[in-house]
Formats: C-alpha cells, structure tokens, sequence
C-alpha cells in the first residue's frame, strides 16, 4: 500500500505564509506521476488548488495564481506548496493527491487532508 501523509497547515493571519507538505511512502515498489494539490472550504466542493507532473510542469488556479507555489522532489516523493499573502478566502482543508503506478495498478492516492485557517 501507498500512503500521503501531509503536514503543514495550521492558522495564520492574513498576509501570512505557509508552507504544506505531501510525502508519499509504501512498502512496495511505485512511482508517482502528476501530484497536486486540492482545497475544500465548508459547504463547497473540493477544487483543484495547483498540481505538478513529474517533469515539472505547473498548473495553478486562477485564485491564487502568483501567490501558491507547487514544487516537488521526485526522490523525495515529496509535493510542496508554498502559501504567501494569505487571505481569509483560502481557509480550506488542503488535500494532497497523486498518481500512483505500482508493478500492477494505477491509481489515484489522498492524503488526509490538513487544515489552513485565515482568519478575517
């Protein structure tokens, strides 16, 4: 099995930065491909925040395009996101997800999600 574990979030004041990390672990052989970044807020849907393919290529939502950063170290099997200028709108539970290919199987991981709070 395959897991995310994330760590990072946390409150902070508006203004403020954060910065959430994924690392995937198992005890079978796998790689990742694209990882990326999902955001739910109460009552809402889950959206795609950012998320980074495996050469590095990004791609960010228009809501916080030129204020997240998603990076990633591939031997690691780390995912980053940077969080600056923080606002009140970004409080969400932030979930970590991965394309994961093993010897057999191809699926998409969660992490358990982490909580940012703005508040305003």
């Amino acid at each position: 099995q395959v897991q995310l574990v994330e760590s990072g979030g946390g409150l902070v004041q508006a203004g403020g930065s954060l910065r959430l990390s994924c690392a995937a672990s198992g005890s079978i052989v796998f790689s990742l491909t694209t990882m990326g970044w999902y955001r739910q807020a109460p009552g809402k849907q889950r959206d795609l925040v950012a998320d980074i393919t495996r050469g590095g290529r990004t791609n960010y939502a228009d809501s916080i395009q030129g204020r997240f950063t998603i990076s990633r170290d591939n031997a690691k099997n780390t995912v980053y996101l940077q969080m600056n200028s923080l606002k009140p709108e970004d409080t969400a539970v932030y979930y970590c997800n991965a394309g994961v290919v093993t010897r057999t199987t191809i699926t998409t991981k969660w992490g358990q999600g982490t909580q940012v709070t703005v508040p305003s």
